[in-house]
């Protein structure tokens, strides 16, 4: 097995105790995000797996975009990162 080299971390221990690697991040192709796949990417970027702006760019993602899946998660964890939530939530407002 061989190792692809890289500038970052290659695993982070979270909080809950288990650990994250890089093969845990979505692949840079992504173009369906689900809400674990969201998820994902937040953790990494919290807790140093990958910085935040490489993570923009491998992902396509505007700053607002990551911003918004922050506050998701930060709301609600993975139910608060699922579309279906947030359209809820933006029409209940109106």
């Amino acid at each position: 097995m061989f190792l692809k080299k890289t500038n970052g971390k290659r695993t982070v221990k979270l909080p809950d105790g288990s650990v994250m690697s890089c093969v845990d991040l979505p692949a840079p192709d992504t173009a369906r995000w689900t809400a674990a796949r969201k998820l994902a990417v937040v953790r990494g970027v919290a807790h140093g797996l990958i910085e935040k702006d490489a993570a923009l760019e491998r992902y396509g993602l505007s700053e607002a975009e990551f911003l918004e899946w922050v506050k998701g998660a930060g709301e609600g964890g993975l139910s608060g990162l699922r579309a279906t939530l947030r359209k809820k939530r933006y029409t209940t407002l109106d």
